[in-house]
């Protein structure tokens, strides 16, 4: 007896598997999506409600098992009232293929953006984005060439790679071998860093940074928002003085009342915008 194969297209569904949720009313899912030929998964997280919520994708930081998701983080997103999903990128959690810090990977988000769309849990229109860290610089890719996200936050975001490969020489080995050399692969760095790219971005974008950051030095935000400004782009950023890359508990809160504050606003701008 033969099995019928699935055609699968960029950002389908392959599989939802039910997780354990610490929190009551809150379901968790371990999703199996396709991105460019390759299974890669992530988490979804939805509060019970009797009808469609607005979307959320967070764009998680560092590389590998640095940064993972932690099921606690988008938890407490999605408790705001979101269907919120956050990819591990390729070759994490066994998913196929390898990331390489926003190179081909990237697509890893924009399809999750699709899959996002697909979901009858989550409301038409813009799906806005939460980058922490190197999520950033993934969010903002998508905001240059992925139709159909916004509005993006960006908290602790690195914006120029040259600049961090400079900053963190704890970085520099794992930086050569996944995106190069910044002399020799000079391209490869311009590609990833929004500072070089910020014409492009199109949805409005809002800074989050500890002046005290020591992983992500807060001249990255001050960059960001200097080239946005040039560009015309629609952008606001907030500073937090003597913060560091994480928050304390109620200061990550009042932040968060903020940012969802924000998106709720500029979501609605976008959605009045379209055609």
């Amino acid at each position: 007896m033969q099995t019928e194969e699935h055609s699968y297209q960029d950002g389908d569904m392959i599989s939802k598997e039910q997780v354990r949720c610490p929190i009551k009313k809150m379901s968790l899912y371990l999703i199996t999506y396709m991105s460019q030929g390759l299974k890669v998964k992530g988490y979804l997280a939805i509060p019970e409600c009797s009808s469609p919520l607005p979307p959320l994708i967070y764009c998680r930081g560092g590389i590998r098992r640095v940064g993972m998701v932690r099921k606690h983080r988008i938890i407490i997103l999605a408790q705001r009232g979101y269907a919120v999903f956050a990819p591990f990128y390729r070759g994490n959690e066994g998913g196929e293929g390898r990331e390489d810090f926003g190179g081909e990977d990237r697509y890893d988000l924009f399809h999750a953006v699709s899959l996002m769309k697909s979901l009858p849990e989550v409301i038409p229109g813009p799906v806005p984005l939460l980058g922490f860290s190197r999520g950033a610089l993934m969010a903002l890719l998508a905001g240059a060439y992925c139709p159909g996200v916004g509005p993006i936050v960006v908290w602790g975001g690195v914006s120029d790679l040259w600049a961090t490969y400079e900053e963190r020489v704890d970085l520099r080995r794992m930086l050569k071998r996944v995106v190069g050399h910044p002399q020799k692969q000079a391209d490869a760095y311009l590609q990833r860093s929004p500072v070089h790219f910020a014409n492009l971005i199109k949805p409005p974008v809002l800074i989050i940074h500890g002046t005290m950051d020591p992983q992500v030095d807060v001249s990255h935000a001050r960059k960001l928002a200097f080239a946005l400004e040039e560009a015309g782009k629609d952008f606001a950023m907030e500073l937090y003085e003597g913060r560091g890359h994480r928050f304390p508990k109620d200061e990550d809160a009042l932040a968060l009342d903020g940012i969802f504050a924000w998106i709720v606003k500029k979501r609605s701008e976008m959605l009045l915008q379209s055609p």
